[in-house]
């Protein structure tokens, strides 16, 4: 005769599991010991010889010349982008020109102890607003009416 109050399957041979809470021990009794201190053996590698971080001038200069050539870049394409007739090509050279700033940004972010190489990559990852600023420039001068068509 098969099991009627069973909530297996037939021919199942397992049991759903029903903890019994009996109270046989206390949780708390576990967590009221405070747990013992770790050494701490981990230590940052200093590499003698090698600067940790550049200076803010230093910063800022490898900055503003990733820049200005991003800025180029931006005038350059919006440039082309107003005069072409056919805008497929310029769409296209502007998507690979950003995904070549980010790939860039990124394989230059994992060169590891050379701070100018990092603060390279942080310009790169920023050099499509300032591409973005320059063609922003461009685009004024040809509504305001400063450039001439």
């Amino acid at each position: 005769m098969p099991d009627v109050d069973r909530d297996t399957l037939p021919g199942e041979h397992t049991q759903p599991f029903t903890p019994e809470f009996t109270g046989a021990f206390a949780a708390a009794g576990v967590l009221d010991e405070p747990a013992a201190p770790t050494p701490h053996t981990a230590a940052p590698v200093v590499v003698p010889g090698v600067p940790q971080f550049i200076s803010r001038w230093k910063f800022v200069l490898v900055v503003a010349g990733v820049w200005i050539v991003a800025a180029a870049a931006g005038l350059g394409l919006y440039y082309w982008w107003y005069h072409a007739l056919d805008k497929t090509m310029p769409v296209f050279v502007t998507l690979v020109y950003l995904i070549a700033c980010i790939v860039a940004s990124l394989l230059t972010a994992m060169v590891q102890h050379k701070p100018a190489v990092s603060a390279m990559a942080i310009a790169m990852m920023a050099a499509p607003l300032a591409s973005t600023a320059a063609a922003a420039v461009l685009y004024g001068g040809y509504v305001f009416g400063w450039i001439t068509r």
